[in-house]
């Protein structure tokens, strides 16, 4: 998929502890067919002087999914939880109160609870759109 400067997206991380996360940029501009320079919306410069910006490959580019309304999710449901400036996928395995707890795949030593507002729910950029776990 191409894109433009402008466009809203999510890029994927493959550092050593961010495996499975997205973080929300804009593209700044196109380098070449396959590759953008990226200004993230919670990823800052070192010396927090800026946002950050980022050479990525179109592989590692998605864009930022519609939003799908939730009231609330049911033990077993998968979710993007946000954290650590990005979005996680995991699967809600509880819930105290009115808060979530999540457990991550990738990473099956953590749980975290998340309030509603921290969550989404989990989409998948397939053949050029959008898919929920409800739709399949």
């Amino acid at each position: 998929m191409a894109f433009r400067r402008g466009d809203k997206v999510e890029v994927a991380s493959n550092e050593d502890g961010y495996q499975g996360s997205y973080f929300e940029g804009t593209v700044v501009s196109e380098l070449a067919q396959t590759e953008y320079i990226v200004q993230y919306k919670n990823l800052f410069k070192n010396d927090f002087s800026g946002p950050l910006l980022e050479v990525v490959s179109g592989e590692e580019l998605r864009p930022v999914p519609s939003t799908i309304p939730a009231k609330g999710f049911r033990l077993g449901d998968i979710v993007d939880a946000f954290a650590k400036d990005g979005w996680w996928v995991g699967m809600i395995c509880g819930k105290i109160k009115d808060k979530y707890v999540v457990y991550f795949e990738l990473y099956p030593e953590f749980k975290y609870v998340y309030p509603m507002s921290r969550l989404r729910v989990h989409q998948d950029w397939v053949g050029g759109g959008w898919m929920s776990e409800k739709q399949r």
